[in-house]
């Protein structure tokens, strides 16, 4: 089966497969889903934020301003507070709607309101914590990370995941509005729009909590955002790009500073199937600039969405098409993501825990 090139351009669409993938579903009982649990030492706690720039309007949506959600994973106390939610309502209902066409099953087969490892509200352990932020792959939820950001808030550290609105599919907000994705048709011009839009929501999100020192690592487009806020902004020390380009597009740059200028702080790399920077030009210009520590690791037998909870998720449906996540077992697949993020981090932020930051894991309106 040809490969999706979801990792080309800034603006890949979500679940971009050929229908139908995973044969149709006999009922329509929705299957169980979960995710693995995290082996840190930490009981994990979940917070969401409401954050509004009222200093910026939104690029997307004439006439409104800047409004995001974010959600906060920490470690926390044991504690018998409700486990959150794979998504807000909203939202499940949107992702599910799309995922079911692509996949081939019925939407209300796909119950993406299913419990996480997280408890919501869970009393933080005190103390402050290495930060790392979250952006996830083009028109993506927040929620499709959980598994790594549950796995690191496990191991100590406050993990922030950005939702960008009017390019995530939803975004759920306060009293249940959802905001669905508002883009214009594509563009180079709407692809440099939505890439200045993620930089300028992660400052805003650093100005907002009062973040120094932090890291950051992202899926795709996220990946690509980790970069392009390091070139703009010290306080992040240390990135990690998943499987995303690092530049559009990756057979040759129309735009992108972190591959022309690279950068003089770590980065990591993580690819899978047949990319690698053998084969994306974006990832060789970013290697002949970068000044930092910088290492490229590779799941063979992984694809472009094993690092999502995809990985995870769809196995759970039936035959997972090897097209989106590819051959490899998925919880191999996600013991050496977890290892080789918590290993990166652990070394270029906890080796310096004296001076990490630390969020309030109250309501930021």
């Amino acid at each position: 089966m040809k490969r999706i090139p979801q990792r080309m351009g800034v603006l890949a669409t979500a679940l971009a497969l050929p229908a139908v993938l995973l044969a149709p579903t006999a009922s329509a009982a929705p299957v169980r889903l979960s995710l693995p649990a995290p082996t840190g030492p930490y009981a994990v706690g979940s917070t969401d934020l409401h954050l509004i720039d009222h200093s910026r309007r939104d690029p997307w949506v004439p006439g409104t301003v800047r409004e995001l959600m974010v959600t906060v994973r920490y470690p926390a106390l044991p504690s018998g507070k409700p486990k959150a939610p794979y998504m807000a309502p909203g939202v499940a209902k949107v992702v599910a709607e799309g995922d079911a066409v692509k996949l081939g099953v019925e939407a209300d087969t796909l119950d993406y309101r299913f419990p996480t490892n997280s408890r919501l509200g869970a009393p933080a352990i005190v103390g402050k914590r290495s930060v790392v932020l979250y952006s996830p792959g083009g028109t993506l939820s927040r929620s499709h990370g959980t598994v790594l950001r549950e796995q690191l808030a496990s191991e100590g550290y406050v993990v922030v995941a950005i939702d960008h609105t009017h390019e995530a599919e939803a975004v759920e907000f306060p009293g249940g509005r959802v905001e669905k994705k508002a883009l214009p048709p594509s563009s180079v011009e709407v692809s440099k729009r939505v890439m200045e839009t993620r930089v300028q929501d992660t400052r805003f999100v650093l100005d907002r909590l009062r973040l120094s020192r932090v890291g950051m690592f992202g899926h795709s487009a996220g990946g690509f955002t980790a970069g392009e806020t390091m070139v703009e902004d010290p306080r992040v020390v240390a990135g990690a790009d998943l499987d995303g380009s690092m530049a559009h597009s990756q057979s040759r740059r129309i735009f992108g500073r972190v591959a022309d200028e690279g950068l003089d702080r770590p980065f990591l790399l993580m690819s899978a199937g047949d990319h690698s920077a053998a084969s994306d030009a974006s990832w060789q210009e970013f290697q002949r600039n970068q000044r930092g520590w910088t290492r490229e690791t590779r799941l063979p037998d992984g694809e472009h969405f094993s690092f999502t909870d995809y990985q995870t998720l769809l196995p759970q449906l039936g035959n997972a098409p090897a097209a989106f996540v590819g051959t490899i077992d998925p919880a191999r697949s996600v013991a050496i993501q977890r290892a080789e993020l918590s290993a990166f981090f652990d070394r270029y932020l906890r080796h310096r825990s004296s001076d990490a930051t630390s969020v309030p894991l109250g309501n930021a309106s």
